[in-house]
């Protein structure tokens, strides 16, 4: 018999001794500890830290404890504190305490999520999960769930599924005669629809450039009676949370003209489907139901860590053939085969974290958590708005603010300065012609207090730049 290497054998070592868990876990307290109160971005000093990372692979294998100690020295001090209540950037969620948790366990089951045979756990509860988002968004009842990186690819599987659907009723089977020579197909969208729907859009091969722009009003909705004529070959990408004002598009109306002709509607809600799962928000999402697809990330709203994006599918059939692989190693059951609703096939078991928040939180908890955002944003926006130099320029009906100042120069200045002061961080972005502060609240350890604190951040920065 073949003795085990040096290396293979400390390896198992490792394995057994779990004393690198131990200094593992260690690191993960120390960081923990500070986080609330730390910069919210990286200090200079953490960011020239980083020159240590660029040195030439290693000829010889290396202590797993100093392997450690460098990305806790050096790395932990280098991240943005997107887990404190400060964080106001890109729409950026942070991550409950028990998301992080059970994400550690599942990182240690390490399961292949791509069959029932090869993660029966993951396979329960995806299936399990399914049902609850069902019945959270008021879904209809053969609804399916995609579970996958992001909104962006979520909103790619459910293009890919509509594609799929409208050309099968033109007579086109595409996994077969592929698009070329296909029957065309229309993309209508708003003219604030989101790059990830672009994106989406270019790499099915659509083409940005045969997209149908429909204008939108002054808080960016898509209006209903600029739509052009719908009929069966038409998709129709909708918006739960405009990526600036937090705006909801019109869903019942719209859906119900599309459902008349055959049209396919897909609704990209990153953030804010999850509106509808909170009694004084469904307003917002009234009509969502009547869609075929929506897109929605658990790592915007519901917090749970990162990589979570679900894509919903009310053609089970539609999905399963966009995303269709076969193979005759492979062991598909009855039970739930996760690959058969995602372009992977091999893919992390990011169920683990989404069902754990859901069965957490409860339905209570979960409309809470989402609320409560609604409330700090509102917070922020009555706050800023009653110092002089700002205003804002958009109704907030979520967790958006728009923030502009008394000319266009002011924005950058002023963001410049308050991100330097890591007191709190936010970005820039272009409303309606208009240089803006876009707040994003997104956290669940967002506090009255540290909306108080940041907006005291922003008149500092303010007074700075315009002096």
């Amino acid at each position: 018999m073949t003795e085990p290497t040096t290396l293979q054998a400390r390896m198992h070592d490792e394995l057994r001794e779990q004393t690198l868990f131990d200094l593992a876990q260690q690191d993960v307290r120390a960081y923990l500890q500070t986080i609330l109160e730390r910069p919210v971005f990286p200090t200079a000093a953490a960011l020239s830290g980083l020159t240590t990372f660029a040195e030439p692979l290693p000829a010889h294998s290396s202590t797993a404890a100093s392997v450690l100690e460098q990305l806790h020295q050096h790395g932990s001090p280098a991240t943005v504190a997107t887990l404190g209540g400060r964080y106001f950037g890109f729409v950026t969620g942070s991550s409950l305490p028990i998301g992080l948790a059970a994400k550690q366990l599942a990182t240690y089951w390490d399961q292949n999520s791509a069959m029932h045979i090869m993660s029966p756990i993951t396979s329960t509860l995806e299936t399990v999960v399914e049902g609850w988002l069902r019945e959270l968004l008021n879904l209809p009842p053969d609804t399916v769930a995609s579970y996958v990186s992001g909104t962006s690819t979520a909103n790619l599987c459910g293009l890919a599924a509509a594609r799929y659907r409208l050309l099968e009723r033109q007579g086109w089977d595409l996994n077969v005669q592929g698009v070329f020579g296909a029957p065309k197909l229309r993309i209508v969208t708003s003219r604030q629809s989101h790059s990830a729907v672009l994106k989406a859009v270019m790499m099915l091969g659509f083409g940005t450039g045969n997209i149908e722009w429909v204008d939108v009003d002054s808080q960016g909705r898509i209006i209903p009676e600029a739509l052009p004529e719908l009929d069966d070959r038409t998709i129709v990408v909708l918006q739960a949370g405009n990526v600036n004002s937090g705006s909801f598009d019109p869903f019942t109306e719209i859906c119900q003209r599309a459902s008349a002709v055959g049209a396919w509607v897909h609704i990209d809600g990153a953030f804010g489907l999850w509106a509808g799962a909170v009694g004084p928000l469904q307003h917002l999402t009234q009509g969502m139901e009547l869609a075929h697809s929506w897109a929605v990330d658990g790592h915007k709203t519901l917090n749970t860590p990162y990589d979570c994006g679900i894509l919903l599918c009310a053609d089970r059939a539609a999905l399963a053939a966009a995303m269709q692989v076969k193979a005759s190693y492979l062991v598909m059951g009855e039970n739930r085969d996760g690959m058969s609703y995602t372009p992977e096939m091999s893919r992390r078991a990011r169920v683990v974290e989404l069902w754990a928040i859901l069965r957490y939180l409860g339905r209570e908890g979960i409309a809470e958590l989402v609320y409560g955002l609604h409330q700090r944003a509102t917070q922020f926006a009555q706050e800023i708005q009653a110092l002089p130099g700002f205003t804002i320029l958009n109704d907030v009906v979520f967790n958006q603010v728009v923030v502009c100042c008394a000319n266009d120069e002011l924005p950058d200045k002023t963001l410049v300065r308050m991100q330097a002061s890591g007191e709190c961080w936010a970005g820039g972005s272009i409303w309606r012609e208009r240089k803006v502060i876009r707040v994003s609240v997104c956290s669940w350890a967002t506090t009255p207090a540290d909306i108080t604190r940041s907006v005291a951040a922003f008149r500092q920065a303010l007074e700075e730049a315009s002096r």
